[in-house]
């Protein structure tokens, strides 16, 4: 296998891109389907596409918005959905997607950063080849190249546009990449912030040799001395490709010179732009720009082949992608340096996680002190079943949609990159999440315990029932969010169709909503399938046959057996609490196993879209 090269080349020869889109018939704009749309209408997206980036340049990919700029990009990075033909070439070697992920970087225009962090800390926890000292001394160099210095300690949350975009470039820059593209960089900034990324670029460019190619739809005349290539698209054909000297020669050859005091990069973009104002504008400069198009391929052929063919030379320190265990350990590192984090981000975290189930737990004091042990007392033990279960799955939903959401958008942003895989994440959620829902249930357990039993005859082996039905339950509605989360992108969404199911399981199979008796043959088989049954039954055990009932019965007060509510409610005069404790570690051990699986999948496209955007 032959090594790139210090002095490097990328090459995109004939690049033709076909993508799966519904068109407008009068001005082809291109909209991408959703999952129930069908194969939609094939549409061509880039022409015979070429261009040339050496390294230590800055090349911008010009055109307005549906002229496949982004289209390119995707291809260049392999990221692409739809039949693509062409070459991508890297040095002479095919640019496939592992290579791309080894040895470039993308920078979109939707980066998520973990709240809480600070810039100096995003930057330490990106996964690279690096560590110790040879970690920070390039964060600290990636700091000061673009000019992020003295907001290294400024939390993530807090960072203006121009900051935030800058440092979604610096997650890129960290891990050293030979070619770094960048979608639009410049959108939405002012026309300061633009001309200073657009500057920090091409500095960054000469000094560490990386090559970069960006997108401009509205590039200003100030930022026309950094580039050293432009492409210039039209409905997915290029107009022009080369130099920016050259550029200008070449549109005065050909009968479009720039006027004196124009800006030449807005000038010949809105000469390579369709005008859209009117159907017979429409045709016209349509027929004007296949022309242009149409020219340049015949005055400047490309050849198939390579242009550089290099198979020798250094490669730069940080090239590679680390191994899943060291993924996994920044990611863990991330996830703690969030959750103890100085400010609101970690006081939320910290109370969601620890607190949270505790509250939820003390707010049935309220309810439900000096209940008796006559047949009322019974039915009011019951209820409060019904709310213990009710709210620690409400408080492992509530947590889950809190805090893993920003999670699994990052997640499907960095998917494309290759780091780490969705078991990876999870495994680092999960290290996190269960011994803090494990201290929060314990908490929560000494809250609930004195309203259940009597303190004086305080007894371990029931405490600990108590504690697994309440951390089981907590972890079991966790897992299940993150499945949801899976696919759906709104958090209430998820925490809806989520609720719902719980809450049929709590009809069906708790039986404090309903009784067992009362539930058809097939439907008492079913509730053994869920962990309601156990964690309930378990409840259950602890508030009935567990302490010592203070009953005496008269002709007002009917004082019944402990065994004959418990077989009427849930089936079984005397359940086994072996068997339940098993059952309700499994549900919610299994469902995060299973996850981890689940993650492993590839999402369909429509999925992955939505979160993309």
């Amino acid at each position: 296998m032959k090594m790139i090269g210090s002095d490097y080349v990328l090459e995109a020869h004939n690049i033709f891109h076909t993508t799966e889109a519904t068109l407008s018939v009068s001005f082809q704009q291109v909209d991408g389907g959703g999952c129930f749309n069908g194969a939609g209408n094939s549409a061509l997206v880039l022409k015979g596409v070429n261009l040339t980036v050496h390294s230590g340049e800055v090349m911008a990919i010009l055109g307005s918005k549906g002229d496949g700029k982004r289209a390119l990009l995707d291809v260049i990075s392999r990221r692409a959905d739809g039949a693509t033909r062409g070459q991508v070439l890297l040095n002479g070697s095919p640019l496939s997607k592992a290579l791309f992920q080894q040895r470039c970087g993308y920078v979109t225009q939707s980066c998520t950063f973990v709240p809480g962090l600070t810039v100096a800390q995003t930057l330490h926890y990106t996964p690279t080849i690096l560590s110790g000292y040879l970690k920070s001394s390039k964060v600290r160099q990636v700091l000061a190249d673009l000019a992020l210095s003295q907001v290294a300690h400024k939390r993530v949350e807090y960072l203006n546009i121009s900051e935030a975009r800058r440092l979604a470039i610096g997650i890129q820059l960290v891990r050293d990449p030979v070619m770094l593209l960048l979608d639009e960089p410049t959108h939405g900034l002012d026309p300061l912030s633009a001309y200073l990324l657009i500057s920090i670029l091409s500095n960054t460019a000469k000094k560490t040799g990386c090559g970069i190619l960006l997108s401009l739809e509205k590039p200003r005349s100030d930022v026309f001395p950094f580039l050293d290539r432009a492409l210039f698209l039209c409905l997915g054909g290029v107009v022009y490709s080369g130099g920016t000297r050259a550029m200008l020669e070449y549109f005065h050859g050909i009968g479009f010179p720039c006027p004196q005091l124009e800006n030449p990069l807005m000038y010949y973009l809105c000469l390579s732009t369709v005008d859209r104002r009117s159907r017979d504008r429409f045709l016209e400069s349509s027929q004007q720009i296949e022309a242009l198009v149409e020219r340049f391929s015949r005055e400047t052929p490309i050849s198939d082949a390579p242009i550089n063919n290099m198979g020798s030379g250094k490669v730069p320190l940080a090239y590679g992608k680390p191994g899943e265990l060291k993924v996994w350990v920044m990611l863990y590192l991330k996830l703690l340096a969030s959750t103890f984090s100085c400010g609101l981000v970690g006081m939320k975290t910290l109370f969601l996680r620890l607190l949270l189930l505790p509250l939820a737990m003390s707010i049935l004091w309220a309810f439900y002190t000096n209940v008796g042990d006559d047949a009322h007392g019974f039915f009011t033990r019951n209820g409060m079943i019904l709310n213990i279960l009710g709210l620690s799955y409400g408080c492992g939903i509530l947590t889950t949609i809190s805090l893993f959401p920003i999670w699994r958008k990052k997640f499907s942003q960095d998917t494309p990159e290759g780091l780490y895989s969705g078991t990876t994440l999870l495994i680092a959620y999960n290290s996190v999440s269960i011994p803090f829902s494990a201290v929060s249930a314990v908490i929560a357990s000494c809250v609930i315990y004195p309203l259940l039993l009597d303190v004086k005859y305080s007894n371990g082996t029931v405490f600990a029932y108590l504690l697994v039905a309440l951390w089981s339950s907590f972890v079991l509605a966790e897992q299940l969010t993150i499945a949801f989360l899976l696919v759906v992108k709104v958090p209430f969404n998820a925490a809806i169709a989520v609720t719902y199911v719980l809450v049929i399981s709590i009809a069906l199979a708790s039986g404090t909503v309903r009784s067992f008796k009362g539930l058809q043959p097939w439907l008492q088989d079913n509730t053994k399938g869920t962990h309601t049954r156990y964690a309930s039954s378990l409840l259950h055990s602890i508030a009935f046959q567990s302490r010592k009932l203070n009953c005496t019965p008269t002709a007002s007060v009917i004082c019944p057996k402990p065994a004959d509510f418990m077989h009427e409610r849930l089936g079984l005069p005397d359940p086994d609490e072996t068997i339940d404790v098993a059952a309700s570690c499994a549900f919610a051990v299994g469902l995060a196993a299973f996850n981890m699986l689940l993650y492993l999948f590839p999402m369909p496209r429509c999925v992955r879209q939505k979160f993309k955007d």
